[in-house]
């Protein structure tokens, strides 16, 4: 059990101090990423950056996922094919959800960052963060949106999944530091005291103050030009 989300981050952060000289970058999935992103970028003297994911759910059953999209290099799109025909979603519904799905990550791009590019991975340790993973149809679209950005090594970093999510995601990443994987998994929320929803303005004072403690910069590059959605 975990106090909140930025105690999970600092006790995530004490297993990837061995990172912190391999140009480590923090990727955190927003909304309840962002405060374990934090601490760890804090501790890492990171960037704190983010990846935009949102969950492709059922009609009439959001929290059952059809797929995942995510906002990389471009926009990640991944499905279950097997579960959209058993459900008989048609495919003018699938692309009506991921339609609306794509509109709310641009919405969340200007949003958090405005038109500031995102911090560049080639040759760096990506880690990416998350409050806690269920399914893992989500953070396996930002594992692979990630992947496509070329960092040297990708690093999940999680406070607590359960076992069989995990070991699907482990092709995806390079290496995974989950503090807890039990058995008994309904809902990340089960496993905290304090799981309270962030609020926008939440997550931007959070990106704004991890900007104040960056000891590990990373070139950005010259051109402010933004990673565009196709």
């Amino acid at each position: 059990m975990f106090a909140d989300r930025h105690e999970a981050g600092r006790k995530l952060a004490e297993r990837l101090l061995r990172f912190k000289d391999r140009r480590p970058v923090v990727l955190a999935l927003p909304r309840g990423g962002v405060p374990v992103g934090y601490e760890i970028a804090r501790a890492l003297g990171a960037p704190l950056d983010l990846v935009l994911v949102r969950k492709l759910g059922a009609p009439g059953q959001p929290e059952l996922a059809l797929g995942a999209l995510a906002l990389g290099a471009e926009v990640e799109i991944l499905t279950d094919p097997q579960l959209i025909a058993e459900l008989g979603v048609t495919e003018t519904e699938l692309a009506s959800i991921t339609a609306c799905e794509r509109a709310e990550i641009a919405r969340r791009r200007t949003l958090y960052l405005g038109d500031r590019p995102s911090v560049p991975l080639a040759g760096c340790t990506a880690i990416l963060v998350d409050d806690g993973i269920a399914t893992g149809a989500s953070m396996r679209a930002a594992l692979i949106a990630t992947r496509k950005r070329n960092p040297a090594l990708l690093v999940l970093a999680v406070p607590v999944a359960p076992p069989d999510t995990i070991a699907r995601l482990r092709k995806e990443a390079d290496e995974i530091v989950c503090l807890a994987q039990p058995r008994s998994f309904l809902s990340v929320g089960q496993f905290y005291r304090d799981f309270a929803q962030l609020e926008d303005r939440e997550v931007l004072a959070l990106l704004a103050e991890a900007r104040q403690f960056v000891t590990n910069p990373i070139n950005l590059p010259s051109s402010p030009a933004i990673n565009k959605m196709r």
